[in-house]
């Protein structure tokens, strides 16, 4: 089973750093695909990708949270959204997105809509 990237992405791409198959990459254009995605026809399910994340935006597909609760100030990147959101990925390179919005302390969100959207990826 593939690990999945969820919302909580904010394309940092120190994971697709460490993946030693190169299963991840970034959605492109930006403005349609605003994470980073993995390849489950390539994943071997090493997990090497889950601890590089600064976001904790990576779970195993099973565990995917239904009911993620904020710990507030966390960000969510998916479309639809209009808050900005501008940072440094792991190589210092300049981010900025235009699809986030910032959960609030105790809120709940289901992230699984990220598998779907995965698959949609790579089609």
């Amino acid at each position: 089973m593939t690990h999945i990237i969820t919302s909580l992405c904010l394309r940092d791409n120190g994971c697709s750093d460490v993946c030693p198959v190169e299963s991840i990459n970034a959605g492109t254009p930006v403005e349609e695909w605003p994470t980073y995605y993995i390849d489950a026809g390539s994943c071997i399910d090493c997990g090497a990708c889950v601890p590089e994340c600064p976001f904790h935006a990576i779970y195993p597909e099973d565990e995917v949270p239904e009911a993620y609760k904020a710990k507030g100030g966390e960000l969510i990147n998916q479309l639809g959204l209009t808050g900005e959101y501008s940072g440094k990925s792991h190589h210092g390179e300049a981010i900025h997105l235009k699809s986030t919005r910032a959960l609030v302390a105790g809120e709940v969100v289901d992230l699984r809509d990220a598998i779907a959207i995965n698959k949609e990826f790579y089609g």
